[in-house]
């Protein structure tokens, strides 16, 4: 057997048997969807970050630096910026209201907010939008293993898939999260190593600026102001309203709990961005022209690192697609069972039978995120439906919600179909290409912004309460 396929599947049994031996302290939904509303600093910190270092951060990133330089840093650096606002706005806010409401999930905050329509609404666009992001997790992995061990990508697919359903399906958040711990530390030692090691082999900063590089190689804001806007517009809003972040953070001890550690991942995230980045920038240096730039990072790990430091990297990289697949499964699962099969089909649902229904639903959306990710090709591509769709739908709703008492459930369903066929139709007439600075996302956005705030200067809205 391959010697980086034989790490990939001891480690990934590892999870599992570590998944399930926490599953068995799981006995109601409250510690299934917030762990008990008991994570400390420590643990929210790492579930976060964990989640948020994933496909895109890490495959994604690489395959940036690969083509575009160090400017790559904007993907995962927008990411570290959406998360410094959520730590100092929403994220305290919002967990003290479903401490004081007993919120599970994001669409439990939209109905309190705005009525069951808005929640049924944006339960079903975000259900299937993040099959995207979860396929973007899975296309990743079967990626590197593809390039590490010569397998196809629906062996990939299907043993990624495998790992992350065994370890959430039976443990929900609260075991998620001390295995994120786990996988935090296997990350954080995996590119800390590997980064001097893999630049060492392309020469140094020395060696990158006398490669055959395009211009603007080496400079942060090399892909120039209109490229850095739209990541900024599509992933900032992202990192502030996504429900499988907002939903980890119910399970805070506390509102100060939350500015800790969703500020302290937030930084992390801003040093972190750099070194998948210039792991693809090392690899353009010693490997131009690879048919994919995604294929930078499982390059550097196969061609440019000693096999034990390749083996840390690879498990550092699955440990990032897993982590983030389960906050995704996190947020699909909680959707089918709380937001739509206890509140539409079965309101009167036992918690023993309510646990049940969210371990199923974990492994049914698992199969369905596997399946997408069979039909799909790039793994940026895949996030920047999810990323798009997320900040359309929901950022308005969810931050004018917080501070208004206005506007009620009628506008704001009106605003959520509005802004996602405004922003469709845009995508279409600009052919995906925006125009100039203003990006498919932000435009939606802008209308979706627009008519929320103008209906908020209406009369107060009767029935769903404001905040």
């Amino acid at each position: 057997m391959n010697g980086y396929l034989a790490v990939l599947i001891g480690y990934g049994a590892a999870l599992m048997i570590l998944g399930l031996f926490l599953g068995r302290r799981v006995k109601d939904p409250a510690s299934f969807f917030v762990a008990g509303r008991g994570l400390s600093s420590g643990l929210l910190f790492s579930t976060l970050l964990a989640a948020n270092i994933g496909a895109g951060s890490t495959v994604g990133a690489a395959g940036l630096g690969y083509a575009l330089g160090l400017s790559g840093w904007w993907w995962v650096g927008s990411a570290g910026i959406g998360s410094l606002i959520l730590a100092f706005s929403v994220g305290p806010r919002i967990r003290d209201l479903a401490a004081r409401y007993d919120f599970l999930t994001l669409g439990d905050f939209l109905e309190h907010r705005y009525g069951a329509a808005v929640r049924a609404l944006t339960s079903v666009l975000l259900w299937f939008g993040t099959l995207f992001i979860l396929a973007g997790q899975l296309i990743a992995f079967a990626w590197i293993l593809r390039a590490v061990a010569g397998t196809d990508k629906t062996t990939g697919c299907l043993l990624g898939g495998l790992v992350v359903v065994t370890y959430f399906a039976a443990g929900g958040l609260k075991g998620a999260a001390w295995i994120n711990l786990v996988q935090l530390v296997v990350k954080g030692s995996g590119f800390l190593i590997a980064v001097p090691v893999a630049l060492a082999a392309a020469g140094g900063w020395p060696g990158l600026r006398q490669a055959p590089t395009p211009e603007g190689f080496l400079s942060v804001t090399g892909m120039g102001w209109t490229g850095i806007s739209s990541f900024l517009i599509l992933l900032v809003p992202s990192f502030i309203i996504s429900p499988g972040l907002i939903q980890k953070i119910y399970g805070a001890r506390d509102a100060a709990t939350v500015r800790r550690a969703t500020g302290a991942n937030g930084i992390a995230l801003l040093g972190f961005a750099f070194l998948p980045v210039l792991l693809g920038m090392a690899a353009a240096v010693r490997f131009p022209g690879l048919s994919s730039q995604e294929l930078a990072l499982p390059t550097a790990i196969v061609e440019m690192l000693p096999f034990w430091l390749g083996a840390l990297l690879l498990a550092a990289v699955f440990s990032a697609e897993i982590s983030s697949a389960d906050a995704i499964l996190f947020m699909l699962s909680t959707s089918l069972t709380k937001d739509l099969y206890k509140r539409f089909l079965n309101p009167r649902i036992g918690d023993r039978d309510l646990l049940r229904v969210g371990r199923w639903a974990a492994v049914f959306s698992g199969a369905a995120g596997v399946a997408c990710a069979l039909l799909l090709e790039s793994v940026i591509a895949a996030l920047s439906v999810f990323y798009g769709l997320l900040s359309v739908a929901l950022l308005a709703p969810v931050t004018v919600g917080l501070y208004r008492a206005r506007p009620g459930g009628r506008a704001c369903l009106a605003a959520i179909v509005v802004s996602v066929t405004a922003a469709a139709v845009f995508h279409l007439a600009t052919g995906g290409a925006g125009l100039g600075p203003l990006s498919t996302t932000g435009f939606g956005i802008l209308v979706s912004t627009a008519l929320l705030t103008a209906a908020s200067f209406g009369r107060r809205p009767e029935g769903p309460k404001g905040i």
